[in-house]
């Protein structure tokens, strides 16, 4: 590990880990099959709240908490996160899943007190679940400004009609409120002053599930991500986030923490792949040798290593970069590590995968989700290209003007 990479003044790193150890791994298989037994998958699994309540008791809870807020520095929370990330579904035990951890970073910054009383506080204490609603399937989402759902002013209230779809916890029977991104000044020539944000609550009228989807058929449940449509969806006029026209502004605020969480997660899950093909090529056998005595396995093992430490340096340097100057002013690091660790876990997540032959492919390992949880990281929260593309303009003008 990287012990001596980062401040843990109160043990936070030896203590998950250890928590990990004693009510995660040995719980994989519960957790599955209390899942496939419930009436609906999209229910609450007994066993979440159990662990919840463990992890509250021992202060591992909310630990994305920014440091401005009381919390952690993103760079003593990077190797947490890399923790809770080697199991896909533990980030919830601690109250540190995606989306909720960035809907309440924008109750924090952008929420009134009373917003923050009537949706945050239910959310940091783990009570209720959130989704984010921003990528529409009628038009080319990774321009955040193309969004074409109506966010209108009718006397006190907003009326909301539009579609999304891959919003993530809008399945869950626990989540409780939306936040909606839409157009409310379509006209203003500023394109980036066109959008706001609004909370709907999910049981407002009009606010229609249309389907589960799946990514390699996988439908992550019980969060799931979902097709939803907003038919002259009524809400008051409070329930808008910071002011009309501040959408964009607020987009941004929440994306760049949310990118960097993703790839935290992401090198947990490569390095337990990792781990999990060391062993398996030492206790399998193959002409006469054991996998591990394989040139090309020894290959892939040490590519793999070289890869995710490289992927782990960068995170963990884009997170103090963060610490010292926000993350607005670290975009570009922000961007490369974006660009970089989803396709560094897709690919090492696939060598390991290969080395434990037609067993990898199956939900035997949790190989197989992880990929499809790296290959959709390179969708979310904007797509490779767009990240490149911007990287790239900010790079040419550093070095440009000499």
């Amino acid at each position: 590990m990287h012990e001596k990479l980062f401040s843990d003044p109160a043990g936070l790193a030896d203590r998950l880990q250890a928590f990990m150890d004693r009510h995660i791994y040995p719980n994989e298989h519960v957790y599955d099959e209390q899942l496939q037994a419930m009436p609906s998958r999209f229910g609450t699994v007994p066993l979440m709240e159990e662990l919840k309540a463990k992890a509250h008791a021992e202060g591992l809870w909310n630990l994305f908490v920014p440091a401005n807020h009381g919390g952690l520095t993103n760079a003593q929370y990077a190797p947490l996160a890399e923790i809770m990330g080697r199991v896909l579904w533990s980030p919830e035990v601690f109250n540190c899943n995606a989306p909720d951890t960035g809907n309440m970073e924008v109750f924090m910054k952008y929420g009134t007190p009373a917003q923050q009383e009537r949706w945050l506080k239910p959310l940091l204490a783990g009570e209720i679940r959130s989704s984010y609603a921003m990528t529409e399937p009628d038009v080319a989402s990774s321009d955040a400004t193309n969004v074409q759902t109506s966010i209108r002013r009718d006397g006190d209230s907003y009326v909301v009609n539009g579609r999304k779809w891959f919003i993530t916890n809008a399945m869950y029977e626990r989540t409780k409120i939306f936040i909606v991104m839409g157009k409310s000044d379509p006209d203003n020539p500023n394109r980036h002053l066109q959008q706001s944000q609004i909370l709907i609550p999910r049981d407002t009228p009009g606010l229609r599930i249309v389907r589960p989807l799946t990514t390699f058929g996988y439908d992550d449940a019980p969060q799931g991500h979902a097709e939803i449509v907003f038919e002259n969806v009524r809400v008051p006029a409070e329930n808008i986030l910071l002011g009309e026209g501040r959408g964009f502004e607020i987009a941004q605020g929440r994306l760049g923490p949310g990118r960097i969480h993703h790839c935290m997660r992401l090198i947990g899950c490569a390095q337990r792949a990792l781990e999990f093909a060391c062993r398996r090529s030492v206790s399998r056998t193959t002409f006469g040798r054991k996998l591990a005595e394989h040139q090309s396995v020894r290959e892939d093992i040490a590519k793999c290593f070289a890869e995710i430490e490289q992927a782990r340096l960068l995170t963990l340097k884009t997170a103090q970069r963060m610490d010292e100057v926000g993350a607005k002013e670290a975009m570009d690091m922000i961007a490369a590590t974006k660009i970089t660790v989803p396709l560094m876990a897709q690919t090492v997540i696939d060598r390991c995968m290969q080395i434990h032959g037609a067993g990898g492919l199956t939900a035997d390992y949790f190989m197989a989700e992880a990929f499809s949880y790296a290959r959709w990281c390179r969708q979310a929260d904007g797509p490779d290209q767009v990240h490149m593309m911007a990287l790239g303009k900010q790079i040419i003008r550093r070095y440009a003007d000499g």
